[in-house]
Order: C-alpha cells, then structure tokens, then sequence
C-alpha cells in the first residue's frame, strides 16, 4: 500500500485567479507567482495517484495569512474528502495569530473528519513555533481530538530556495520540548533534526516525531534515507511527495532505489502511515 503523506489542493478559483491571490498574499505570492509554479484540485491529485499507484494521501492547502482564506481552503479540503473516502485525509491549515477563530476553526475541521492540523506555516503566516502560549490553545483541541500536527521546517544551512523558511531547530526543539505527548511530522526531513538525535535530551524529545519526504531530491542526496533510518528507525519516515511541486512518481523511485531493504521499503512507502492514519495494513 502507498501512502503520500504531504500533497497540497487547492479550491480551483485560486488556481484560476493567481493573480489576485498572490496579490492578497505575499508568502504564496513568493511561492506561486511564476505560471510554472504549480497548483492542483482534488481531481488533479486523484488523477496523480491514479497515474502513480498511489492508494492514499494526506492532504491540505496553504498556509494564509488571512483567516478567511484559511476557512476557504479547509472547506475545500473538507469537500474533498468527503468525495473521495479513504483515498484522500485532510489536515487543517490554521493561522495561529487568529487567535479564538483559530481554535474555533480547527474544531470545525476536526469535526468534519480532519486528522489533522497542518502544514504549519510560521515564516509565512507571522508568529514562531516556539510562540508556545500563542500555540496552546490549538494543541488543547489536538489534545481533545487526538489529531496529528505537521510542520514545515527548515535547514539551517545549505542553500536558499523559494519557500525554505526560517523555522530553526531550536523552534521544532521548544515546540516539542513544551508538547512531548503530541504525534509530529516533521516535513522536509525536519530540516535535519535526525541528525540530532545522535544528543540524548534530542533523541529524549523525539520519541512521538515522524519524518516526511517532501521535496527531498531538492534537499539531500539519497544516502538520507538509510543514514536517517540508521538513526532514528525506518519505522519513522513517511513517503511525502509535495504534489503538485513534485510528481508521486519521482520520489517512489527515488525511495525505491535508495538502498533501504524490503522492510524498511514497506514501512517507508505506506506501512507506517497506516499506523498513524490507524488503517489495516495493506487495506483501505
């Protein structure tokens, strides 16, 4: 069973008017402004997973500014899941310094069947991640409702690109020093926090934290795979494609063929997303 566990949709009036949106949002207009820069639908990623033998995917927008765009693309993404049951898990988009309507809004989409809350966005939405009281609030309701939370983070070296962001290891470490008891996916590699691991207070912190793929043939080389499984266990990575940035395809051959054995392959592909989306293995 595949399981991409980082995709982005969006509702199709933002795709048809970019324009207007890059102008009512300077971080998605860093990301999004060039017409090559692409942008999906439901229809799109199902037709992407169809195409690549993708069986399941967790899915979200963009990280706004504006609360009400925020509410717009979760009612997307709400839309989305209910047409397409066990292919499509939705996680909130969520504007923290929105305060109440934050927390409001995240109830909404737990209600409504999100697993849950994320891709955090701070670099572009105006607060930290070590804003811990800021933040609060909004892990009660994943408290209350068990859901998972899903980060972008960043490198803090290496090169620049759009949408790298500036959310530090030390932010990810206070975040999860605060919240130990919360199930964090940490996208992008966690900006390199495996290799942190090798510091016990880390490796301490880091009990309840996942890894995903997400625009990892952009960010390492391919012995990351079995260094960081080596590290922290095959058993906590998470195939993440970053569709429509990059083609399904692509990053299952790159995992494919990046030495890690049978197992961990299986774990890596879809077995350990099973167990965080709580599915039968091999089952929809």
């Amino acid at each position: 069973m595949l399981i991409d566990f980082h995709t982005h949709i969006f509702p199709p009036d933002v795709i048809k008017r970019r324009a207007y949106y890059c102008e009512r949002d300077p971080w998605f207009r860093e990301l999004y402004s060039h017409s090559r820069a692409h942008m999906a639908t439901a229809e799109d990623l199902i037709a992407e997973m169809d195409l690549s033998g993708v069986d399941a995917a967790v899915t979200f927008s963009f990280g706004w500014s504006d609360p009400g765009l925020i509410e717009e693309s979760n009612r997307y993404v709400l839309d989305a899941i209910s047409r397409y049951p066990g292919r499509l898990y939705g996680m909130a988009v969520i504007q923290p310094t929105a305060g109440s309507r934050a927390v409001l809004e995240l109830e909404r989409c737990a209600q409504g069947g999100m697993i849950g809350v994320g891709e955090l966005m701070p670099h572009g939405q105006g607060y930290r991640l070590s804003d811990l009281s800021l933040l609060a609030p909004l892990i009660e309701v994943v408290r209350h409702y068990d859901l998972l939370v899903l980060s972008h983070c960043s490198e803090p070296v290496g090169h620049s690109y759009p949408g790298k962001g500036d959310v530090t290891l030390q932010d990810v470490v206070s975040f999860l020093t605060a919240f130990p008891d919360i199930r964090f996916v940490a996208a992008h590699w966690g900006g390199g926090l495996p290799f942190y691991t090798l510091m016990p207070e880390i490796q301490r912190i880091t009990t309840n934290v996942w890894y995903d793929t997400a625009a990892t043939v952009y960010l390492y080389r391919q012995p990351i795979f079995t260094q960081v499984a080596h590290l922290v266990g095959a058993d906590r990575i998470l195939f993440a494609s970053d569709y429509g940035l990059l083609k399904q395809r692509r990053i299952i051959n790159h995992i494919k063929q990046s030495g890690l054995d049978e197992t961990a392959l299986t774990q890596v592909l879809g077995g350990n997303a099973c167990q965080l989306l709580n599915l039968p293995a091999g089952k929809l």
